[in-house]
């Protein structure tokens, strides 16, 4: 969990994504905390910048997961969609399923074939 968290590249499960977002917010509400107790505006701006862009490269590697372009979470409520829907089975153009679930067909091709002896 957690691998690379500010890359916009790859799938995470909602369970990541959930726990993101609850990060998210514990930094934001700090923020505003810091923000009010101190009065300096300009400090605390500096740390909005990358908690944005945590939140925005995990959800759109949820939306990946869903196999939609990081796009969609700038739908109004999408964010429901993103917290509470499945995301799609198998590897998809994003990358392999996150949840390491994969077709048969999947696991045959990417195995190697094997040379037995013939026997006569």
């Amino acid at each position: 969990m957690f691998k690379h968290p500010f890359s916009f590249e790859g799938r995470i499960r909602r369970t990541e994504f959930g726990l993101s977002l609850i990060m998210y917010y514990v930094a934001i509400i700090a923020l505003v905390f810091v923000e009010e107790s101190t009065g300096n505006n300009g400090f605390t701006f500096i740390g909005y910048i990358p908690a944005f862009w945590f939140m925005l490269a995990q959800g759109t590697r949820r939306c990946h997961d869903r196999g939609n372009h990081g796009g969609w979470q700038l739908i109004p409520f999408y964010v429901f969609w993103m917290l509470f829907a499945e995301g799609e089975p198998k590897s998809n153009q994003y990358g392999p399923d996150p949840k390491g679930r994969t077709d048969l067909l999947d696991e045959l091709l990417a195995e190697e074939p094997r040379q037995e002896p013939v026997q006569l």
